[in-house]
């Protein structure tokens, strides 16, 4: 069985591993609400996409 010959030091073991970092989801308003959504996506809270309406949501006041 193959055994490495010299023990990979932590800066390239470090080094291998850099891109492997987690990343946040990307957010941006929604145009009509002022909502937070993902990007593409249909705002949950109004229904609208690209300013036209997708989903009928009922108004609860």
């Amino acid at each position: 069985m193959a055994v490495p010959f010299r023990k990979v030091s932590k800066t390239r073991k470090r080094m291998r591993r850099s891109h492997n970092a987690l990343t946040s989801n990307t957010t941006t308003t929604c145009k009509n609400c002022g909502a937070v959504i993902r990007p593409h996506r249909v705002c949950a809270s109004c229904g609208y996409y690209k300013g036209k309406e997708v989903i009928k949501k009922s108004v609860e006041a």
